[in-house]
């Protein structure tokens, strides 16, 4: 998952009465002296964590080593929750419960960044043994995510309340959280009053970016499986072609976008894979492809899955074949903002990171299963953070060369910036809302 870093706007003025309660300057610098002891750790942390990524719901080690981590500070440990998820509580007093999420997986990706301590794992996928990479900033995400947890009890004098850190498995396939939540996570644990989480994206780093209501995507996925009937390439007209049907369906879908959505609102169907045949003189019996819906309201999302559908059978009956097998697998939900509580940690955010807190206009197109707890109950803050340096953001931009983004094997965020700019700024908004009155 992905949140872009946009310098659109800016927080100030934005909500008049808004403002920080705190020293923030003073604060910020606290937590910087905090994090200047504790960075040799971090680093050595993030590279071992970058350097043995694992797989959805395969996270054993990494949630091993966070857990170890806190456990370490003096949480309250729980492992296996959601399967390979963890959950630490640290209790310092009366007041809210407040939640801080971090990702434990990574992709399957082949490492392309050159870096010294780049991935060479590899794991089981689907039977098949598949290279796997941090290609997406999980590894930033954990090691900021301890760092918080060490800085917060450094600052326990100035705090009163109960943290629940959260190390939450599957996010990149999706059922993650939705696991953690079946498993009794606001049940067997506290319920958050407030949530928190970030992603770094491919913007330049020191900066943070956010905004109320929704900040991303929902995400589906299907597949279709088109039957035909398989013969000699010479000879077509004794077949019912699979891959005639799944070309007809890769352009037919796009009608749906065209001339179905409504033009105002966003939407998305791609398709990602197509697999058919093994020879190129042989017509084969079925053809498969696999692709995404993205939405960000739910009467356009339930609009495109029909048309999606529709078209497939459609396509099929044109061609004399069987119905399509079609399945259909509701992945993330759009994460939306509680606008009080992006209102109140956006100002935070702006006090102390000045021109460097960017307000984003419009929500990103990639998705987050973050939005299972938003559903659950929990008033959250979702924000962003950028990891390239800044003169290489600028450069890019000025000669419009595309920068390696999430999920690609060469992403490679700077890693001491980017995880203090995260530990800072969450530190900020977690202090913000539980700070003594």
């Amino acid at each position: 998952m992905q949140i872009r870093i946009v310098a659109l706007g800016l927080l100030a003025g934005l909500w008049p009465g808004i403002a920080p309660a705190a020293d923030i300057a003073g604060t910020r610098a606290a937590i910087g002296r905090s994090l200047d002891g504790q960075y040799p750790r971090l680093d050595a942390l993030y590279r071992d964590i970058h350097t043995h990524p694992e797989l959805s719901f395969q996270e054993s080690r990494t949630a091993a080593m966070l857990a170890a981590e806190l456990k370490a500070l003096g949480y309250e440990v729980t492992e296996k929750v959601g399967k390979t998820g963890i959950v630490a509580l640290y209790r310092n007093g009366p007041g809210p419960t407040v939640m801080v999420r971090t990702e434990l997986d990574a992709l399957p990706l082949e490492e392309k960044t050159g870096l010294p301590y780049a991935s060479k794992a590899k794991q089981m996928l689907r039977g098949v043994e598949t290279p796997v990479m941090h290609a997406c900033g999980h590894d930033i995400h954990m090691a900021a995510w301890v760092a918080v947890a060490r800085t917060l009890i450094e600052l326990k004098d100035q705090w009163s309340g109960t943290l629940m850190f959260v190390g939450q498995p599957a996010e990149e396939a999706g059922g993650g959280a939705r696991a953690m939540v079946a498993d009794g996570l606001f049940t067997r644990f506290p319920k958050p009053d407030y949530g928190f989480a970030l992603h770094v994206g491919p913007g330049p780093y020191g900066y943070v970016s956010y905004k109320p209501g929704v900040i991303n995507s929902t995400s589906d996925s299907f597949s279709v499986t088109f039957i035909g009937k398989g013969g000699h390439g010479s000879r077509p007209h004794t077949t019912i072609d699979p891959i005639v049907m799944a070309g007809h369906f890769i352009v037919d879908v796009q009608s749906v976008i065209s001339r179905e959505k409504d033009a105002a609102r966003f939407g998305v169907v791609s398709i990602g894979s197509l697999q058919a045949g093994n020879a190129g003189n042989v017509i084969p019996d079925t053809a498969t492809l696999r692709g995404t819906i993205r939405s960000y309201d739910n009467d356009t999302r339930l609009k495109m899955l029909a048309g999606v559908e529709r078209t497939a059978k459609a396509v099929a009956l044109m061609a004399g074949a069987p119905p399509p097998d079609y399945r259909l697998v509701e992945g993330a939900k759009a994460v939306v903002n509680d606008d009080g509580l992006a209102a109140r940690s956006g100002a935070v955010l702006k006090e102390a990171f000045g021109d460097k807190a960017r307000l984003s206009a419009e929500p990103g197109s990639a998705s987050e299963d973050y939005s299972e707890f938003v559903i659950a109950g929990v008033p959250s803050f979702y924000f962003g953070i950028g990891g390239i340096d800044p003169a290489t953001f600028a450069q890019a931009t000025a000669s419009k060369t595309p920068l390696p983004g999430n999920h690609s094997p060469e992403f490679a965020p700077v890693p001491e910036p980017s995880i203090r700019t995260g530990a800072e700024a969450m530190s900020l908004v977690v202090l913000d809302v539980l700070q003594k009155r």
